[in-house]
Formats: C-alpha cells, sequence, structure tokens
C-alpha cells in the first residue's frame, strides 16, 4: 500500500521538502533542488548564524524525519527529504555564491548521498530513527563540503 503523505500536516510539508520530495522519480535530487533557495536566503547571514541555523535544522530534523516516517509507518521513505536540504547546507557552508559553486556543490552531495561510501552507508544500513535518516546525509554534507572546498582552494 502507498504511503499516504499531508502536505496540510507542517512537519510533513517540512519532511517532505516543501512537497519536493513527492517527484515520482528521484525525489533525493529534487529535495536538494529544494534546499538551492533555502541557501540562497541563507546566504546573507554571517558564518556564524549561518552555521547554527543549520545545526537547528539538522537537530529539529531528527524529529521531523522521525515524525513523518512513523506518519507513513516506513523508515526513510524516500520522499522524506529534509536530510538532503539540510545536508545540502552543510555543503555550501562557506562556499561563496556563485552558479558554479552551486552546481559542484550539488553535484558533490547528491554523489555522496547515492554512492553512500563508507561510513555513510554503515549509518544508513544501522542506525534508525529521525537520527539514523538524518545522520547519513549530514555526513554526505561534511565529505561533500571538504571536497568542495579543496576543489576551490586549488582552482
Amino acid at each position: 500500500m502507498k504511503p499516504h503523505f499531508s502536505l496540510t500536516d507542517p512537519v510533513q510539508f517540512l519532511a517532505l521538502g516543501f512537497g519536493s520530495g513527492l517527484a515520482p522519480k528521484a525525489p533525493g535530487t529534487f529535495g536538494t533542488l529544494a534546499a538551492i533557495p533555502v541557501y540562497l536566503l541563507m546566504t546573507g547571514l554571517s558564518p556564524f548564524v549561518y552555521l547554527l541555523l543549520t545545526l537547528v535544522m539538522a537537530v529539529v530534523g531528527i524529529y521531523i524525519c522521525g515524525y513523518c516516517a512513523k506518519a507513513v509507518n516506513e523508515h526513510d521513505h524516500p520522499a522524506i527529504v529534509w536530510d538532503e536540504i539540510v545536508g545540502f547546507l552543510i555543503t555550501m557552508y562557506l562556499v561563496p555564491v556563485s552558479v558554479l559553486n552551486i552546481v559542484l556543490g550539488f553535484a558533490l552531495f547528491r554523489f555522496f548521498d547515492i554512492v553512500k561510501p563508507w561510513p555513510i552507508s554503515y549509518l544508513d544500513r544501522y542506525v534508525k530513527g529521525g537520527f539514523g535518516i538524518m545522520i547519513d546525509d549530514v555526513i554526505a554534507g561534511i565529505m561533500a563540503l571538504a571536497c568542495l572546498q579543496l576543489l576551490l582552494y586549488f582552482l
């Protein structure tokens, strides 16, 4: 039976990435696309406030993703993409705003989120609940951030 999501439920609306996670194909990619305007809105913040807000979004995401997973009775359903939004925001921390940097950050984050190298694959497989939904994308974001910073340093 197909899970029933409710965009009128504010917590599910956030978990579903403002509805982007309901895309019939590649919901994680659409969730990451939905993160781009959030990132652009946050670029005017100081680095400290950007980091603090991203951390708050990650911690609150544990509840948001866990709540939505329980509501549809399925752990880490692909439509739950709040974790992708937070992962992309981590990827873009301290990255100068440009179309090229957004494309690079997007590609790197999606790479780590899809390929799931160790320890992401381990966390994705063995850590459950809202924390489990969030942690693999947080680590993917950190790995993408490190790669993006290295690329920007050497380019």
